[in-house]
């Protein structure tokens, strides 16, 4: 039986769901609305996101989000008649995730 990398991507494609359903709306609603309310003050938000646990959970919020995207981009460019392009369609796909993680990791780093 020939290996596959399949799971892998199956695998960050339902966490990246998981993560956006529940962990999106809830960062929402605290940097857009509780912020500006005034309910959470501006100085305490700065201190949270200078937290290394924050940056953790950002990068969370970011990466995973991005795979569940290329999963469903691939498979739906697929469905749409791009089966002809081969390894180039996951390799972009994938390779657009794996960069908007670097990115996302670089930024936070540097914060």
């Amino acid at each position: 039986m020939a290996k596959s990398n399949e799971p892998l991507w199956w695998s960050l494609f339902s966490a990246g769901g998981v993560v956006a359903a529940l962990f999106v709306p809830i960062t929402l609603i605290l940097t857009g609305f509780a912020v500006p309310a005034g309910k959470i003050s501006e100085e305490n938000m700065s201190e949270l996101i200078h937290s290394p646990l924050t940056r953790v959970y950002l990068l969370v919020l970011i990466s995973l989000p991005l795979f569940h995207w290329a999963h469903r981009f691939r498979y739906a460019a697929m469905d749409l008649g791009l089966k002809g392009l081969g390894a180039a369609l996951p390799l972009f796909c994938y390779g657009t995730a794996i960069a908007g993680t670097a990115m996302a990791l670089f930024f936070l780093v540097r914060m």
